[in-house]
């Protein structure tokens, strides 16, 4: 594992590019900053500035190189990269109230948005007219939208939202794809279709995310849970209620293991084999070893800024990050074995952590 501090500023969201040699974040303001790795280092190339409120996602599309972006100001971009430079691109995203959360879909021909407005918008590339449109999904969703995450086959879509509901939707755009063979989670799929409508969730569902498979779908809630549903075995739901703070970021790092991070400032390991059998394994943070040093006049004011505390003997947690963590994201490897993953949270930092499977016999 290894630490990079970008400033005091919290980051609300990160994205990598195809390679990983370059990041984009958002230190909880309007702008993207953009780095690129030298040696050990990390350099900011590019500011995104096209956006007049706070950033609340951002997402990179691996294959054709564009950025999308959302924020609270309630529009969208996509940006391209030309001549050097970052070109953005409006979306007639047609919501009235602040955007939360953006997700381009596995074939990058379009992209999901969550915001307050009680709806998902579906934005596709309308070729004729040159500009990116939208379809909206509101029913049943009465409340913010907070998470996204798409399947696998590039048509459903999965939800979690601030009503305790987790959904997942068609998301199938007949102008643009061909239409949808059967999956496990049903077989007809208009635009706007309930696959799946989970209704205890316990609290507001942070995270949602589709197993390499397709077949299962992790969410985790504001209640300190983590559910699995499993759509071979009849979508059966079976939660966990962990005895930490909420987790905030949920990642399937193989088809049965799962990470989750949060306001713990920590991952967590858990494994899933099966209905009702989902288990906490481990903390995946190595604690640091305390140091009785005397405070410098620096780290007395750094624990100001970051923590608003003057205390010497609570100045720095067990943990490398130092606040919620708020997103986790896949670095290395395919999403069947992920083999390193980061992390980004309130204390300005990002963690590369190296993740091993081990086999218990």
């Amino acid at each position: 594992m290894s630490l990079y501090n970008f400033g005091l500023e919290p980051l609300s969201c990160h994205a990598w590019n195809k390679d990983r040699t370059q990041i984009a974040v958002s230190p909880n303001s309007n702008v993207v900053h953009i780095y690129q790795k030298k040696d050990k280092e990390w350099s900011k190339i590019h500011e995104l500035t096209e956006h007049s409120g706070r950033i609340t996602g951002i997402d990179w599309a691996p294959e054709s190189n564009r950025i999308v972006t959302c924020a609270s100001d309630r529009n969208a971009y996509v940006w391209t990269l030309k001549d050097g430079s970052w070109k953005p691109m409006l979306v007639l995203v047609r919501i009235n109230r602040a955007a939360t959360c953006v997700k381009w879909s596995p074939l990058e021909n379009k992209f999901a948005l969550g915001s307050g407005a009680k709806l998902i918008s579906v934005c596709y590339f309308e070729k004729e007219n040159d500009w990116w449109l939208s379809k909206h999904i509101k029913k049943p969703i009465s409340s913010t939208v907070l998470s996204l995450d798409w399947h696998p086959n590039n048509i459903l879509l999965a939800a979690g939202s601030a009503d305790l509901h987790c959904r997942i939707f068609s998301a199938y755009i007949k102008d643009i794809e061909d239409k949808p063979g059967p999956t496990p989670w049903g077989a007809k799929m208009p635009f706007g279709e309930v696959m799946l409508e989970q209704k205890d969730c316990g609290g507001w569902v942070h995270s949602v995310c589709f197993s390499p498979s397709g077949d299962s779908l992790a969410w985790v809630s504001h209640n300190s849970s983590i559910s699995v549903a499993d759509a071979p075995q009849g979508k059966e739901v079976t939660q966990l209620t962990t005895d930490h703070l909420p987790l905030l970021s949920v990642l399937f790092v193989n088809e049965t293991e799962i990470v989750a991070a949060g306001h713990d400032c920590c991952p967590y390991q858990f494994s899933y084999k099966g209905p009702q059998q989902l288990e906490f394994v481990k903390k995946l943070d190595i604690p640091k070893q305390s140091s009785k040093t005397s405070m410098s006049a620096m780290q007395h004011f750094r624990n100001l800024d970051k923590k608003a505390t003057t205390e010497e003997d609570n100045s720095e947690m067990d943990t490398l990050h130092q606040n919620s963590i708020t997103q986790l994201c896949v670095v290395e490897g395919k999403k069947s074995k992920v083999e390193k993953f980061s992390s980004v949270g309130l204390d300005g930092a990002m963690v590369l952590w190296t993740y091993k499977v081990q086999l218990l016999f």
